[in-house]
C-alpha cells in the first residue's frame, strides 16, 4: 500500500487529514482515497465527496471537487466524516428508570412501552442499555450492560439485569435451564373458551427476515395460557413462558388464531369487527397503539443468596383502561362467535374483509442475545 502521512485535526479529532503520495498522481480522488482508507468503501467515500465533506489543500469551493477529480500528488486532503450514530450506542444517557428492586447483584426494571432494550439499527440511542450505563456506570464492565433477556419495544413490564459478571452467568444459566418464571397478561382478538398450551417451534420467517414464524426447523417454544376474562370480541389471558423465543407469545397467539390486540406485525391490521363493538370500545381500540402485552410477574434464584425471589407489578395503565372499556360492553348473544381464520400463508382472512398482508417492520428486532430471548 502506498505510504502517506495521516493525522487528526486538533479542532475536530474525528476529521481525517492526509497527504496524497506523489505515486498517486493521475488517479481519481475516490480511487486514491479508497486505497489510502481501505476501512471505508468506495461508495461511502464518493458519498462524502458529493456531500462536500472532503476538501483538497483547504479548498473552500468544494463544488469543484468530485469523485473524478484528478490528483497531481502531494495534495493535502481533509475528510470530515459524518457522525456515526452506532459509535454512540454504548454511551450513558440520563433516562429515568422505574426500579422495582436493586441490590449489588441484580436490578429489576419495570420497562415502559416504547423503550428499546438494546441498541440496534434505527435505535442506536435512547435505549434501556444507555439508561443502565448512566444509572450504574460499573455495568460498562459487564457484557451488554448486564442485559440477559429482552422485552420488545412496545411490550411493558418486568425485566432483570445482572450487575456483575457472576450474576450474569447465573441468570443466563437459569434462563437456559428454563427455571426463570415469567408471567404475562395479554389481550387478544377473538373468544378463547378454554385454557391450553401451545407447543410449536419458532424460527425466522421464510420471507420477512424481521419476523418470526412457526417453523419445523425452528427452536422449541412452549407457551401456557389461561383465560381470565372473555368479552364480545376479545379475551384477556394469563400467559406463562416455558421457553423464551423472540416474539414467542405474539407468534403463538397468531398461530392460535387469537392475534394480539394492537400488534403491528402479527396482528389483524384493518380486519376489525366494527359492527360488534360500541363506539366507546372502537375509540379505545383505535387509540391503543401497541401490542397489548405486559410482563406482570418475574421469579428467579438470586445469584448470590441462592434464594428464590419473585416480583409482581400491576397491569400497565393503558391496558387497564382498555379492559375497563371492554367490561362495559354487552356480550352479543344473537351473533355468531367472532373468530379469525388464517390461510396457508399465515394471512388473516375474514368473510367480508379479504386478505391482510402481515409484512411489516419490527423496530425492536435484532439477532438473539441468547438462546433464551424475549417474548
Amino acid at each position: 500500500m502506498p505510504q502517506t502521512q495521516m493525522q487528526s485535526n486538533t479542532e475536530n479529532p474525528a476529521n481525517i487529514m492526509l497527504s496524497i503520495p506523489m505515486s498517486m498522481g493521475g488517479q481519481r480522488l475516490d480511487v486514491a482515497l479508497q486505497q489510502l482508507l481501505p476501512e471505508h468503501s468506495r461508495s461511502r467515500l464518493q458519498a462524502w465527496i458529493k456531500a462536500g465533506l472532503v476538501t483538497l489543500d483547504g479548498e473552500a469551493d468544494t463544488k469543484q471537487i468530485t469523485a473524478k477529480t484528478k490528483l497531481w500528488g502531494g495534495e493535502l486532503v481533509t475528510i470530515n466524516p459524518p457522525e456515526n450514530a452506532q459509535d454512540n450506542a454504548f454511551k450513558p444517557e440520563n433516562i429515568p428508570l422505574d426500579i422495582v428492586f436493586e441490590d449489588d447483584s441484580i436490578l429489576v426494571i419495570n420497562k415502559p412501552a416504547g423503550l428499546v432494550v438494546h441498541p440496534a439499527a434505527g435505535n442506536w440511542s435512547g435505549t434501556l442499555l444507555n439508561a443502565l450505563l448512566h444509572h450504574a456506570p460499573q455495568l460498562n464492565d459487564v457484557p451488554r450492560a448486564g442485559i440477559v433477556h429482552r422485552l420488545d419495544k412496545d411490550t411493558s413490564g418486568l425485566l432483570v439485569v445482572a450487575k456483575t459478571l457472576e450474576a450474569q452467568t447465573s441468570l443466563v444459566r437459569q434462563l437456559q435451564a428454563r427455571t426463570v418464571k415469567r408471567e404475562y397478561r395479554a389481550i387478544v382478538w377473538g373468544q378463547l373458551w378454554r385454557n391450553g398450551t401451545i407447543n410449536q417451534p419458532i424460527g425466522r420467517h421464510s420471507h420477512a427476515r424481521t419476523k418470526m414464524a412457526i417453523s419445523r426447523t425452528g427452536k422449541l417454544a412452549v407457551t401456557h395460557y389461561e383465560v381470565l376474562e372473555r368479552f364480545g370480541v376479545h379475551t384477556y389471558l394469563r400467559c406463562q413462558l416455558e421457553t423464551g423465543r423472540t416474539h414467542q407469545i405474539r407468534v403463538h397467539m397468531q398461530f392460535l388464531k387469537a392475534p394480539m390486540l394492537g400488534d403491528p406485525v402479527y396482528g389483524i391490521g384493518n380486519i376489525i369487527p366494527h359492527k360488534l363493538m360500541t363506539q366507546t370500545l372502537r375509540d379505545a381500540v383505535s387509540g391503543f397503539n401497541r401490542q397489548a402485552l405486559h410482563a406482570v410477574k418475574l421469579g428467579l434464584i438470586h445469584p448470590k443468596t441462592n434464594e428464590f425471589m419473585e416480583w409482581q407489578i400491576e397491569l400497565a395503565d393503558d391496558m387497564k383502561a382498555l379492559l375497563e372499556a371492554m367490561r362495559h360492553e354487552d356480550v352479543p348473544t344473537d351473533e355468531e362467535p367472532f373468530d379469525f381464520a388464517v390461510d396457508e400463508n399465515g394471512l388473516y382472512v375474514g368473510d367480508d374483509h379479504g386478505d391482510f398482508d402481515l409484512d411489516g417492520d419490527d423496530e425492536d428486532f435484532e439477532d438473539e442475545l441468547l438462546d433464551d430471548d424475549e417474548p
